[in-house]
């Protein structure tokens, strides 16, 4: 199947799907008129691309497990010996990146806390003021 196909089926953009195969996580064959020719199997690699991606992996390293990965009733299975301890270190490195935010979110509610009352009351009223309204089903479109 071409490009446009594979982007159909799966509702990834045609230039991120080019930017996959950039990081070497897809691999279509070329025509002789230079068009990529996708493979069935490329579907249900895209829908891996994109489940590792929200896990929070980069594509460098979804490129290293990719191939060691395979599907159970609709879950992702490690099939290479290694491949669990590179998980782990992935799954350390969110946590940390997780504690650091909250970290992050927990200082800067204590400098938002330490606001003067008239500060703080006109910084809702700003707030308030550029918070949209929830669209309505008789709200036109924008």
């Amino acid at each position: 199947m071409r490009i446009g196909e594979l982007s159909r089926r799966t509702g990834v953009h045609e230039r991120l799907l080019r930017y996959y195969e950039e990081q070497h996580l897809l691999h279509p064959e070329r025509r002789p008129s230079g068009y990529r020719e996708y493979r069935e199997t490329d579907v249900d690699t895209v829908r891996r691309i994109r489940s590792l991606l929200a896990a929070g992996l980069s594509t460098t390293t979804i490129a290293t497990i990719l191939p060691c990965l395979r599907e159970k009733e609709e879950r992702l299975v490690p099939t290479c010996s290694d491949l669990l301890a590179d998980l782990l270190t992935e799954r350390k490195r969110i946590t940390q990146a997780i504690t650091d935010l909250q970290t992050s979110r927990s200082a800067l509610d204590d400098v938002i806390a330490a606001a003067p009352a008239d500060v703080a009351e006109r910084a809702a009223a700003s707030a308030t003021a550029h918070t949209p309204a929830p669209a309505t089903a008789t709200t036109p479109p924008a």
